[in-house]
């Protein structure tokens, strides 16, 4: 209880005190802003500040702060600390950094950004390596969706449909101007966010406050929670299992979204910055939902994380109010999946350099794209190892990007002559959780193909390979800075 509270309170706090440290270096000024220099009705396009928020929001927070922590939470009570100090020194300034990057870069998806930082190698491997992960997280994102709206009819599954239903629902806000669909349904969607996240943090609190053994760790939950015995070490593991809330590379390919709507650099702290404290708070309450039905019915630990969502809603809810926060939960899935596909429909065309402003030409860049999804779909619903398998490479090349975008934020900073550590010590430790997890993971240590190495080996080589990696993008700002004088 005590833990949950003062992790609360922490990102409340980094808002305020780091958040307003990154916006003195960032130094926003009142330049114009690509939804006015380069405005094209369909993309570029000024949006009111509170539906930038809210459509940010909406874009990042996927189901990551929910399924991802209703497995994580499974690491133990230091998960309420790992959660928002992660959240306001990594995932927070990544937000923060990448937004900030695409606006002063006429609105720049990631490709362009990295070829300008890290160079053309670097964009090559970055690029076909992003567009692997959106076309995963788009797979993802209509699975676990769907699949929660087939629960609602067990004697009449209903699953296809609701595949078919959200891809087309996909499609259409992939093709049309951002201010069509996305900027006039966000906002509904947003509200029935949190209240569905509001109304389980009350519910929760008001049972915490009465037992607060139940937000600590009980008999039951030790005797199943991951641990390094059982081939669920924290580093790596933790930070690949909880895609979201701490910090996602994901959320990079949404930004330049919101970076072409905006009529202000001084609105992006709390647009990028803000909205990621936003989802952390989200993804603290259902790590305490989580913990407390684990301490209740232990055995919805060795349960797929569906099943422990459903369960928790309807415990601290009821049925009729559960029922309606699963419905929030289909929200988040389906409101970064149709983002993750028109972020992928940008950033392809701009590599190829496809112009959007047709309506023909958008859905040429489209259809291969969602012939891919289908493929990948039909390939994870095969078996549930399917699915494990697109979940596991969606989580850890989800932290890739991370490390890459964290990367080239800090060759810009240390260009310009300013502390690019608040962005290269977040992402050497992410490099370092990757590598480490690569290194180590295989189907002996209960996760998909990798090198197999002993985890102190993995710590070894990882720790060697990111020190090297650090200097090299440390030397590559130097020499940026002397370029640039």
């Amino acid at each position: 209880m005590v833990l949950f509270l003062l992790g609360m309170a922490i990102l409340v706090a980094g808002y305020f005190t780091y958040g307003k440290f990154i916006e003195k270096i960032i130094v926003p000024t009142d330049r114009e802003t690509p939804a006015i220099s380069r405005r094209d009705g369909v993309d570029f396009l000024v949006l009111p500040n509170w539906k930038n928020a809210l459509i940010q929001l909406l874009n990042i927070a996927g189901i990551g702060p929910v399924i991802g922590v209703i497995l994580g939470i499974k690491f133990g009570e230091i998960v309420f600390i790992i959660i928002p100090f992660g959240n306001i020194i990594g995932g927070a300034v990544h937000d923060y950094l990448a937004g900030m990057m695409s606006i002063r870069k006429d609105g720049a998806n990631m490709p362009q950004i990295i070829r300008d930082s890290l160079g053309k190698n670097f964009f090559g491997v970055y690029s076909v390596f992003m567009c692997f992960l959106l076309l995963l997280v788009v797979a993802v994102f209509i699975n676990v969706p769907a699949s929660l709206i087939d629960g609602f009819f067990p004697e009449n599954p209903i699953f296809w449909w609701a595949v078919a239903a959200i891809f087309m629902y996909y499609i259409s806000a992939t093709i049309f101007p951002v201010d069509k669909i996305i900027g006039a349904i966000y906002p509904i969607f947003g509200v029935i966010l949190l209240a569905g996240s509001g109304a389980i943090l009350i519910s929760v609190l008001w049972s915490a406050f009465q037992d607060p053994s139940l937000l600590a760790e009980s008999a039951g939950f030790k005797e199943r929670m991951y641990t390094t015995e059982n081939n669920n070490p924290i580093i790596p593991v933790l930070f690949v299992t909880i895609a979201c809330g701490i910090i996602s590379g994901f959320h990079a390919t949404q930004a330049p979204i919101v970076a072409r709507t905006m009529d202000s650099e001084r609105r992006g702290k709390g647009v990028f910055y803000g909205m990621m404290i936003l989802e952390g708070i989200i993804a603290m309450t259902w790590a305490a939902a989580s913990i407390a039905l684990y301490n209740i019915a232990p055995e919805y630990m060795d349960l797929p994380p569906t099943s422990a969502l459903r369960a928790m809603t309807e415990h601290f809810l009821g049925s009729w109010v559960g029922g309606l926060t699963i419905v929030g939960v289909i929200i988040l899935a389906i409101t970064s999946g149709d983002t993750a596909l028109r972020s992928l429909r940008l950033s392809v065309a701009e590599i190829f350099k496809v112009g959007q402003k047709s309506l023909a030409k958008r859905f040429l860049v489209c259809a291969p794209l969602i012939a891919i999804v289908c493929v990948l779909l039909a390939w994870s619903n095969a078996s549930a190892e399917s699915f494990k398998l697109l979940w596991n490479y969606f989580a850890w090349g989800n932290q890739v990007l991370a490390a890459c975008t964290l990367m080239a934020a800090a060759v810009v900073l240390f260009s310009k002559g300013k502390p690019g550590w608040v962005a290269l010590i977040p992402g050497m430790f992410m490099t370092f959780i990757v590598l480490t997890y690569i290194l180590w993971t295989s189907p002996k240590h209960g996760g998909p193909a990798g090198f197999g190495l002993s985890l102190d080996s993995a710590y070894v080589v990882g720790a060697v390979l990111t020190v090297v990696l650090a200097a090299w993008i440390w030397k590559r700002g130097k020499n940026n800075s002397r370029k640039s004088n």
